[in-house]
């Protein structure tokens, strides 16, 4: 068991995102074509509209929710916030975001399968990431008693950020997730599989997103209009004259 622990949490991390990399890197270049977010918005646009919108926004902010509160150290903001009082901010936040994105993912989720002529046209991955996504957050949703719980104590959850944080540093310790509530390492564990699977599936075009703010600081284009010196009483040949 220590063995498995050890490989889940100090090497598996890695291979995700190694193949979260090379893999999204050879599908740009190799798979253009499939670099989109198949759309079926003719069908059910009601239900599509409100589900995709509380899913984007939900998971927005627990992804950067997670990265900025994770992975900044205790150090930076205990002048300004206690671990207890960011635990607790944590908890409540998460629950809102969370809650918010379970309600749009399992609109989408329903109307992708119970839809026969949307779920017909639907890819495999398609159902198969989303249905990842939906268990993701049904697991760190019902780890919101037990972070509720550890707002007194919240050992716990300086634990998980300091495993996370040597993580970036390539300096892993998996002990400091040992004996954490089962469902904490699920969440992990399932986490970093998703980057495993972002390559495959069409969670590619979240890259595009990103990419769509290099427009902020894109110098202007300069566009003039081509002028052709025709005479007045001379008309421009037709097409096929």
């Amino acid at each position: 068991m220590n063995t498995l622990h050890n490989f889940i949490f100090n090497v598996y991390p890695y291979i995700c995102l190694a193949v979260f990399l090379m893999g999204s890197l050879a599908r740009f270049d190799r798979d253009q074509y499939t670099w989109k977010s198949d759309s079926s918005q003719l069908l059910r646009q009601g239900q599509l509209r409100w589900g995709s919108n509380l899913f984007h926004a939900g998971i927005l902010f627990l992804f950067f929710g997670h990265l900025f509160g994770q992975l900044t150290p205790h150090w930076i903001y205990e002048y300004l916030i206690s671990a207890s009082q960011k635990q607790f901010v944590a908890v409540v936040a998460g629950g809102v975001a969370g809650l918010i994105c379970f309600i749009g993912l399992s609109l989408l989720l329903h109307r992708r399968i119970f839809d026969d002529r949307i779920r017909l046209t639907s890819h495999r991955t398609d159902l198969a990431i989303l249905i990842i996504l939906w268990v993701q957050l049904v697991i760190g949703l019902s780890t919101l008693p037990a972070s509720l719980h550890h707002v007194s104590d919240p050992q716990t959850m300086l634990r998980l950020a300091n495993y996370l944080q040597g993580l970036v540093l390539f300096n892993p310790d998996a002990s400091l997730v040992w004996g954490v509530e089962w469902h904490f390492q699920a969440h992990m564990l399932l986490g970093m599989t998703i980057f495993l699977l972002f390559p495959f599936s069409r969670l590619v075009h979240v890259w595009s997103g990103f990419g769509t703010l290099a427009y902020l600081v894109r110098p202007y284009q300069m566009v003039r209009a081509r002028r052709l010196n025709v005479p007045a009483n001379q008309t421009l040949p037709r097409r096929g004259s």
